[in-house]
């Protein structure tokens, strides 16, 4: 992002003038080149199409890089992230995703020091291999699996989190990497396809108290809804009424592959725990366990595209593709 010197509003850069921006990436050891969309674009007006854009880009350069960095504005970097993490499953390579939270053409601004440290892990190397050959983000001193962040602030510089994964470096004066916790064999058996599709026909429906049997179904009956994200209660629970029940069980009978997540900012879901779980289990509700909502959502339109039987979507849903969830013991 950039400030309007006319409006005094934030808009997206031309990142082709990014050396002159951040005059510091001259000094850098690694050979950098820049791509960008014709037309720079700001985070919110990001959509699924775009996801593959950047992931046909990184995968159509992939030979002659050693590392990628995506500038990316915050709003929705989380949702990038986690979906280039399932349509890259099979790279091993870094994807770092950075971006600021004031303009990169400002005295204050955060964004020259993510970029500059986003570059040195994404073209690190030990023995000639890339110390983290995942999909990741970088902001804030802070090195994130990419399926495992949300944004938490919107005004602060720590603006992500990882609520129920640890982190995969700290830079400091050092960068320190928690090598164990980086993602390094690639199951030859999750490859993902040369040309995959996203069906953006999902929905996330949050309850609350108060919450009507008509919203239930009205939402339950959107015309090609495919899946439908649920965010609970606690551990998944949820009313235990049949207006609630009743619905979600004729629209699983009907083909909605239905996932059950958390509202709360960490912990997991675990429908047998409770009683008021145990009715969405039995409606055919199936668990998100501790995805963040930005990878539930981006892993079910990514299923969704590549599979057409319900029962695929919904075993690959509860199945660790990239890293993006812990089963419960």
């Amino acid at each position: 992002m950039a400030i309007d010197r006319e409006t005094g509003a934030y808009e997206p850069i031309n990142f082709q003038n990014i050396r002159d921006v951040v005059p510091e990436l001259k000094r850098l050891g690694p050979e950098i080149d820049v791509i960008e969309f014709d037309e720079p674009l700001d985070s919110s007006g990001i959509t699924p199409p775009l996801w593959l854009e950047i992931a046909a880009i990184i995968r159509n350069n992939y030979s002659r890089y050693d590392g990628f960095v995506v500038l990316h504005g915050t709003d929705t970097m989380a949702y990038t992230a986690s979906a280039l993490s399932f349509i890259l499953n099979d790279i091993s390579k870094p994807v770092i995703l950075t971006g600021s939270q004031l303009p990169i053409n400002t005295l204050r601004t955060d964004g020259r020091e993510n970029l500059i440290t986003a570059i040195e892990i994404a073209a690190a190397e030990s023995d000639g291999l890339p110390l983290v050959p995942e999909l990741c983000i970088y902001f804030e001193n802070k090195l994130y699996r990419g399926n495992r962040t949300t944004k938490r602030s919107a005004d602060h510089f720590n603006a992500f989190e990882s609520p129920n994964f640890p982190l995969l470096a700290e830079a400091g004066i050092n960068i320190v990497y928690n090598h164990q916790l980086i993602r390094k064999n690639i199951d030859p058996g999750l490859k993902s396809p040369a040309n995959p599709v996203i069906d953006e026909n999902v929905f996330i429906l949050k309850l609350f108290p108060g919450i009507t049997a008509s919203a239930i179904e009205s939402v339950v009956n959107i015309p090609g809804l495919r899946g439908l994200i649920l965010e609970t209660y606690g551990s998944g629970n949820a009313p235990e009424d049949e207006w609630l029940i009743k619905p979600l069980a004729q629209g699983v009978k009907k083909g909605i592959v239905t996932a059950n997540i958390t509202q709360c900012i960490s912990g997991t879901v675990s429908m047998k725990r409770y009683k008021t779980g145990l009715g969405l289990l039995d409606a055919g509700v199936i668990s998100g366990y501790d995805m963040t909502s930005e990878a539930a959502v981006t892993k079910l339109m990514y299923l969704l595209g590549q599979h057409s039987e319900q029962e695929s979507v919904s075993r690959l849903f509860e199945t660790s593709l990239a890293g993006e969830l812990t089963l419960n013991n």
